[in-house]
């Protein structure tokens, strides 16, 4: 053991340099309870050897270690005091405001020595409330104000429901630093019901387990706990970096906790599975909200279970400071969500992994110790935009057919085609809503089947949906029509317009008469009507300008029916003409031929 007594000015320059290196790291080293692997009184042995050796605070230096120890973290220049903790200015005033408290009181420390000046032992208080504890057992049940208490037929102190669990883990570690093989020291003992008056006992063990397990340890304990080690003993309490350990040193090797998730698949080992599914989003969506998990405890038996994350995955209970109460069943719920990008499609995922942490194995298979982990998986599903297309293969965002010339009544022509959404990232596309449909021009003689689809119909990723257009043949003309067709993501967080495609639709229906070359209805078809031809080449088609066979464009076509025709009555049969007229003709063709240029549609795809 070492001794130290620190004057006031150097505990305050360590007390500070300290503040600023661990302020917010209070975990114990990597290795520091490497060697305690034991249960029972191996374990209670093996922390007893780690923890002791410790610098020793004189009992005058723990006035100065106090007020940085319980420090009020909200207010450096003020401590808090146990049992009230009521902030209190931390400057020493020669205990006119407080004092220092022995939790485990001195007058039951036995040979006392050492453990009157441990750190761990004391406590900054109220000088009148140090006074109304007195020497006085723990007891009482968690959930009721401080001070004194009749329980089971003894009156003891309750500490509050602030420091109830923190006071336990303080005599939980006097229990086990203390065995009596220190000079000046007694073995330190914890009885349930420990109301005499017999020195270096100190009770109610039950009611102090009861507390561990109601109140975890919090940042003041767990700061507490850090400044002691880095700042002046160089030791800690392991039940407050190792809540876990307690129910077997202190209770027995049969814990009987076993934790599942509510809703997952469970093995006869304890572990159990449950897959959170967060649903679809399309890209740059912000991520949906967390989503509550049930984690239920059997058995009566207390103990401290972890949380831990992985991948993307987040949750509303992380560490191992978690506890289940002890002498009921529990549950306790867990959101669990994703802190993850939408920026790219794909799968987001996470796992909640919690451990139950007890470590007695005499429980049962899936108890304490032995219960295994239970796992919730998160997942999130970010889609890319839907792409409508007239083609399977490639975007093709206009479609235009012609159904040429049809004759008057005849069966009505059809044409086939098909909207597709293409799939931009393989099993991470959103589905396809059609969500208008607007025509132009003649369409009540271009229809279509065209159908709005949305909701339950959405159209899947790399799917096809057909349908047909068609053109009336009950009346004469020269038909054209345009459909309109506007889409959007299905509906899901992020969906958006995707705007429009075209269909294109065109025909004529024509007379299915006898062909004619009498343009000017004399009754007989001369080179007058040629006359008539040639006038209307280029011009509006009609039978007086010389369009025979009604098809809507003055040709060559056309002449070639007069000249068939010539010499006849108007429809009479077909004759041979005349050299004169075959020479007529042939110079006519030769015109025709020189001023006329094709005509090709062409359909561009965007």
């Amino acid at each position: 053991m070492r001794y130290l007594s620190l004057p006031l000015s150097a505990v305050c320059v360590v007390a500070f340099i300290a503040r600023l290196a661990t302020a917010q790291f209070y975990d114990p080293p990597a290795n520091y309870y490497t060697t305690a692997t034991g249960t029972g009184t191996t374990l209670k042995s093996q922390l007893h050897d780690i923890i002791d050796n410790h610098t020793v605070i004189s009992y005058d230096g723990a006035r100065t270690a106090l007020q940085d120890t319980d420090e009020d973290p909200n207010n450096p220049a003020r401590i808090l005091l146990v049992y009230n903790r009521i902030s209190n200015t931390a400057a020493w005033d020669s205990a006119a405001t407080w004092n220092r408290e022995h939790t485990w009181p001195e007058s039951r420390l036995g040979a006392g020595g050492m453990a009157v000046s441990d750190l761990f032992n004391l406590r900054a208080s109220t000088t009148s409330v140090n006074s109304d504890r007195g020497n006085l057992h723990f007891g009482g049940a968690f959930g009721q104000s401080f001070g004194t208490k009749s329980d089971k037929g003894a009156t003891v102190w309750y500490p509050g429901d602030a420091d109830a669990g923190m006071i336990a883990r303080q005599e939980f570690y006097m229990a086990v630093r203390y065995d009596g093989s220190d000079s000046g020291t007694s073995d330190l003992e914890m009885v349930t019901n420990g109301t005499t008056g017999t020195a270096a006992r100190l009770g109610d063990l039950s009611r102090m387990i009861e507390w561990h397990y109601a109140a975890t340890p919090d940042s003041f304990e767990r700061r507490r706990n850090q400044v002691i080690y880095d700042n002046f003993q160089h030791n800690r309490n392991p039940f407050t970096d190792r809540p876990e350990y307690v129910w077997s040193i202190f209770m027995n090797q049969t814990n009987d906790s076993a934790m599942t998730l509510l809703g997952g698949t469970a093995d006869a080992n304890g572990d159990s599975s449950r897959t959170v599914d967060l649903g679809r989003v399309l890209v740059g969506a912000p991520v949906p909200a967390a989503q509550g998990v049930t984690l239920n405890k059997a058995g009566l038996n207390g103990t401290y279970y972890s949380v831990t994350t992985a991948g993307a995955a987040t949750s509303s209970i992380t560490g191992r400071y978690n506890a289940f109460a002890t002498g009921v069943t529990g549950s306790k719920s867990i959101n669990v969500g994703l802190n993850a990008s939408t920026a790219a499609a794909g799968l987001k995922s996470g796992t909640v992994t919690i451990d139950n942490l007890d470590v007695t194995t005499a429980g049962g298979t899936g108890r304490g110790a032995n219960d295994g982990n239970d796992v919730a998986t998160v997942n999130l599903s970010v889609l890319s935009h839907a792409n409508p297309s007239f083609a399977a293969g490639s975007d093709a965002n206009g479609l235009t057919f012609d159904f040429g010339t049809v004759t008057l009544g005849a069966t009505v022509p059809t044409f086939s085609f098909a909207l597709f959404n293409l799939e931009t990232t393989a099993g991470f596309t959103a589905g396809l809503d059609l969500d208008s449909i607007v025509g132009s021009g003649d369409t009540g003689v271009l229809t279509t089947d065209l159908s709005l689809f949305q909701g339950a119909a959405t159209l899947a990723a790399g799917a096809g949906s057909e349908f047909t257009a068609s053109l009336n043949t009950s009346s004469l003309g020269v038909f054209s029509a345009t459909y309109t067709l506007s889409f959007s993501d299905e509906n899901l967080p992020g969906a958006a317009a995707l705007g429009a495609m075209t269909l294109t639709l065109s025909g004529m229906v024509a007379d299915a008469g006898v062909e004619n070359g009498d343009f000017n209805g004399d009754e007989i078809v001369d080179g007058a009507d040629f006359l008539a031809w040639q006038r209307g080449v280029g011009g509006e088609a009609s039978l007086a300008n010389g369009d025979a066979n009604a098809d809507g464009v003055v040709d060559a076509d056309d002449l070639a029916i007069w000249t068939e025709q010539f010499g006849s009555g108007a429809g009479a049969i077909t004759v041979v003409p005349e050299p004169a007229v075959a020479c007529l003709a042939a110079i006519a063709f030769a015109a025709v031929a020189a001023g006329r240029s094709s005509h090709v549609r062409r359909q561009r795809s965007s």
